[in-house]
This record gives C-alpha cells, structure tokens and sequence, in this order.
C-alpha cells in the first residue's frame, strides 16, 4: 500500500474522480481518495485495506468495487452514500489517497510489499495533487462528529480518538 498526501483542487469532481480511474486501471492497481481531515493515521487506511480484502476474500463485500470497499470500511459504515463524505468534494481540500496493489496482479498485498506498478501509480497520483503533508493532520471536531465519538466514551476509556477510529473501523465486520 502506497499512501499519497496532497491538496486536491477540484473544480469539477467527475473529472478528477475520472483522472483518478484513468490512473489506477492503467496500473493495475485500486486507488480511493480521502478527506484527509477524516483519516487519522496511516494505521486507520492500513486496516480499511486488509478487512476489505478480507472481506472481498469471503465474499462478504458490500460493495462490487474494492476502493469503495476500502471507503465503507475507513468509514466505519455500510452505506456507500453515507461513506462519501469521507472523500474528496469540489473545492481545495487536503487530501490522503491510497494506492495498493490489485490482488488479482498477484501482487503481495498482506505483507506490505509494492510493486514497481503501484509506485508508478502513485506518482501519477501524486501529480494530480499539489504536495503536502496532510496524513494525521485531522480536524479533531470532524472526526469525533463523523464517527460519533463523544465526551462521554472518550472519558469511559484510556483510549485516544485514533484508537477509537480504528475500533470503528474493526466493527464494521460486526454490524454486516
């Protein structure tokens, strides 16, 4: 899995969502934007990743396509509409995309290895974004907000927001 970080400025989302197919079926390869301000830590893409391959291994996918897969599991959600607001809108926003092998390539995706086609994808990723870090640089409000993270769990456990996402993230395989 390769992730990249940027700005996105998108005037028109179909196209960029477009350049960003156009990408990942030259490569081979799954490619799913982020609202960066959404994701907390490579860790949280990490695992939205390996339990959607899991999934699409069981054939217990929601969905048909593995990126949107990997959305409904970052997203902690089973509805794809739902989901999207963990993507990329119009407008600039700050944003994280992961490239990760298609498992149909053969490729060694549950060890972490790449192949020479997901770093090609990636840098094509990444010249569609104007660089900057912006993985673990969420908006603390948001994420709370979107997961339904409140004061009351937060102070019930040791655990920190980023733990938590990644907790929701895990449960989504409960609630199918």
């Amino acid at each position: 899995m390769r992730v990249v970080e940027g700005i996105a400025e998108v005037d028109d989302l179909d196209t960029f969502l477009a350049a960003l197919d156009r990408v990942a079926t030259e490569y081979g390869c799954t490619i799913q934007a982020f609202d960066a301000r959404y994701v907390v830590d490579r860790t949280h893409l990490r695992r939205a990743l390996d339990l959607a391959d899991r999934a699409i291994a069981r054939g217990e996918n929601v969905a048909r396509d593995r990126a949107v897969e990997v959305l409904l599991y970052a997203a902690g959600r089973r509805q794809i509409d739902e989901s999207l607001t963990m993507g990329v809108a119009e407008g600039e926003t700050p944003v994280v995309v992961v490239v990760a092998d298609d498992p149909e390539t053969g490729a060694d995706v549950w060890s972490g290895a790449d192949d020479d086609a997901a770093e090609a994808a990636a840098v094509a990723v990444a010249a569609l974004l104007t660089p900057a870090e912006t993985l673990g640089d969420y908006d603390e409000s948001r994420v709370r907000s979107f997961f339904e993270v409140g004061d009351h769990e937060l102070a019930a456990t040791g655990a920190t927001l980023a733990e938590l996402v990644h907790e929701r993230v895990a449960l989504l395989d409960v609630s199918k």
